[in-house]
């Protein structure tokens, strides 16, 4: 699959005029429970020419691929990447921390990852991570059967802000790691988990099943807990605009 993503990218590249700056895996794969039918979410970060940035017009700035069941590939501009780097973007920083990398050129992204303390705000991604664990609870999980394995979609955002809350920190993208951290001590919670996850990567579809009660206790009070835990969070950060804004000038030059 990997010479298959990389003929994609090389295609990309011709066909918009770019150059890949690194492409990286997203989604259940990067997390660590993909099932045996997971597709490929591929994501990029890519560079134009300079004369493409100099215009009055604002452009696209991102490259999204038609979706078929096996490959999900999109990437950003180097300007909106740097941008939402700026912002502390929780999807961005994930894929500087994926360790499934398809394709990784010029150094842009060690770059970016040494940066990473100096733009990580807890707020942010904080608010991001709640936000997207209320939303995925609320559609997926009420009613006595829910649709077991979406557990995932609401545990691993709400486990990521337990870390956030701990170290203050930016969080693994591993599920595992998350757990293992998290729930130490909380051995009837963490055992749920475990089984659910094996029977999830198992290939198990795991349709419409009897909610577990321990789990959907912990996701409820925990959203709870940390929503008024958000509206706390005070962050006093330098901007880091200048800094970004070199990196950018810098990488305009590999086009020379």
């Amino acid at each position: 699959m990997n010479e298959t993503i990389l003929a994609k990218l090389k295609e990309i590249e011709i066909l918009h005029q770019i150059k890949v700056l690194f492409a990286v895996e997203s989604g259940s794969r990067a997390w660590g429970f993909p099932s045996k039918d997971s597709d490929y979410d591929v994501r990029f970060v890519y560079i134009k020419q300079p004369a493409w940035y100099l215009s009055i017009d604002e452009k696209r700035d991102v490259i999204e691929e038609p979706v078929n069941n096996l490959l999900d590939i999109n990437g950003w501009d180097i300007r909106k990447a740097l941008k939402l780097f700026r912002k502390s973007n929780p999807p961005l920083l994930e894929w500087l921390e994926s360790s499934i990398i398809y394709y990784e050129g010029y150094g842009f992204r060690d770059e970016m990852k040494s940066l990473k303390e100096e733009v990580f705000s807890p707020k942010a991604s904080l608010h991001h991570y709640l936000s997207m664990a209320k939303g995925n609870f609320r559609e997926y999980l009420q009613g006595d059967l829910v649709k077991i394995k979406k557990y995932f979609y609401v545990l691993r955002p709400i486990m990521a802000c337990l870390w956030i809350e701990k170290y203050n920190a930016n969080p693994p993208i591993l599920f595992q790691e998350l757990v293992d951290d998290i729930l130490q001590g909380r051995t009837e919670l963490k055992q749920e988990i475990d089984a659910l996850l094996a029977r999830k990567m198992s290939g198990d579809e795991m349709d419409l099943e009897p909610r577990i009660q321990v789990i959907h206790d912990f996701i409820d009070t925990e959203i709870e807990r940390m929503t008024g835990y958000a509206n706390l969070i005070k962050v006093e950060q330098e901007d880091p605009t200048e800094i970004l804004n070199h990196l950018f000038r810098k990488y305009l030059n590999i086009w020379d």
